[in-house]
């Protein structure tokens, strides 16, 4: 049989290359990436062409290519022009480094803070234009909100309000569920998930006559169980199901909704130790007798340890969170979920299609690795250790040396 003429690998891939440039050279950045990318489809032109017929062949190469130039293709911005967001939580973090970022873009940035005099509220005043507007707010408390709510509607009355990014996010306690106090559960929904509801529904006016964007800033922990995170966890799960409802009934509207679901960062919050400390310290001091007999202080202390020691794994760069956030807001077609933060795709390709105790142990290994507590631990009274837990390697009989500070 007669094969189809075919040209060279190179000359195919460069025609292909520029002609594909000539229509993206608008949204390609020529970089590492890109020349990657090319490399990849010249290795694939060469295995297509000794293993399928030609029309096969072309088919394959010509998909692969627009689905990686796509992929590398800068999406298109919309003109920041005369837009208002609102952002909450920016006394320090995400939500004071975007803010910073929107304002040097010519955004009138509105940003929510608990004080107006904290460290965070006031570097904003002092690196950011006049168009950056500070308020004081407390998602917990309904007369803030409710404050906030008239001057957002007062003070864009002429651009309109194009963006809500719920930001602020609120984590008291790393301990397993059963150790967490009940109202560590309600203390998490109330800012994670209903202040972001209470917000939301008021500004949801504005946001449909702009036909604009809200962005939330979840957490992996509302997608997988992170031990130690149940409270934390719950509620991002709970906004991110609120926010995926948004989307869908608000798609007629022309509102669109993105979720950021962001790797560890080193935020303050996340900085600071010494916050972390007391926080162990009074969860100690009110753990009932029995809870703290069961399981013991030093299975608390190892907790504690080891959560210490992930947080030396954050990244300090947050512009990966920001930029993903400022695509949100500007991007023609934004996604509905992001993900910046290294290792996310390993973490949910693993969590998604692998057996669940391996799902456990990676989570135990990445982040909190649980040693038996007392009342499991051998010598112990009646103590009878699950047969789960017994053949479980990363379960220790004590706290881990390897993690003592």
């Amino acid at each position: 049989m007669e094969r189809w003429p075919w040209p060279s690998g190179g000359a195919w891939l460069l025609v292909a290359a520029r002609a594909l440039l000539q229509l993206l050279r608008s949204d390609l950045r020529l970089g590492r990436p890109l020349l990657a990318a090319l490399a990849l489809l010249a290795a694939l032109d060469w295995l297509c062409q000794r293993l399928l017929p030609p029309p096969a062949a072309l088919a394959v190469l010509a998909a692969a290519g627009w689905i990686a130039l796509s992929r590398l293709a800068r999406p298109q911005r919309l003109p920041v022009a005369t837009r208002a967001v609102l952002i909450t939580g920016c006394d320090s973090g995400f939500g004071k480094e975007t803010a910073k970022k929107l304002d040097s873009m010519g955004f009138t940035v509105l940003a929510t803070v608990l004080e107006l005099n904290s460290p965070g509220a006031i570097e904003l005043r002092t690196c950011c234009s006049p168009r950056l507007r500070l308020l004081q707010m407390d998602l917990t408390k309904s007369g803030d909100i409710s404050r906030v709510l008239e001057f957002t509607k007062a003070h864009t009355t002429s651009t309109g309000l194009w963006g809500l990014v719920n930001n602020a996010g609120h984590n008291e306690v790393v301990a397993d569920a059963e150790l967490s106090p009940v109202a560590t559960f309600r203390s998490c929904m109330e800012v994670n998930f209903f202040g972001a509801l209470e917000l939301t529904k008021g500004l949801l006016p504005l946001l449909r006559s702009s036909r604009g964007r809200i962005v939330t800033v979840g957490s992996p922990a509302g997608d997988m169980p992170y031990p130690c995170l149940g409270a934390y966890g719950t509620s991002k799960a709970a906004v991110a199901l609120l926010m995926d409802t948004f989307s869908c009934e608000l798609l007629p509207w022309g509102v669109k909704v993105s979720i950021i679901q962001p790797g560890c960062f080193k935020t303050e919050s996340v900085r600071n130790v010494g916050q972390w400390e007391k926080r162990k310290q009074l969860l100690l001091a009110n753990l009932p007798q029995e809870l703290l007999q069961a399981y013991g202080k030093d299975y608390i202390e190892h907790l504690h340890g080891q959560f210490l020691r992930s947080l030396r794994l954050a990244m300090s760069d947050l512009s990966p969170v920001v930029d993903a956030i400022t695509d949100a807001l500007l991007a023609a077609r934004p996604r509905r979920r992001y993900y910046p933060g290294q290792g996310l795709g390993l973490m949910y390709f693993i969590h998604y299609y692998l057996p669940e105790g391996l799902r456990r142990r990676f989570l135990q290994a990445f982040f909190i690795s649980h040693c038996l507590p007392r009342a499991l631990q051998p010598g112990q009274p009646g103590a009878t250790p699950p047969q789960d837990a017994a053949q479980d390697p990363n379960l220790s009989p004590g706290p881990s040396p390897a993690v003592a500070w």
